[in-house]
């Protein structure tokens, strides 16, 4: 249900919609979301100041608890 709504918004947000995947990876610690766009959508959803990808993470927390991650991933790695 995470990936499925964290997709929701971040596809509203992008300029490729096609381009957005969200996998999900278990860890002893809790679980990730890693969110992959377009490299050149990756300013758009980081935000100013990091605002956009802040209000990701509190939106994912609220819904899913304290033990679930946000991280946004390009072709080159992770940001």
């Amino acid at each position: 249900m995470l990936e499925e709504a964290l997709e929701h918004l971040v596809k509203g947000i992008v300029e490729n919609p096609d381009d957005v995947q969200v996998h999900s990876r278990e860890l002893r610690r809790g679980r990730i979301l890693e969110v992959r766009v377009h490299p050149e959508d990756l300013g758009k959803v980081i935000g100013r100041g990091g605002r956009t990808a802040r209000a990701l993470r509190t939106v994912v927390t609220a819904l899913g608890g304290r033990s679930v991650r946000v991280d946004l991933v390009d072709a080159d790695g992770v940001r």
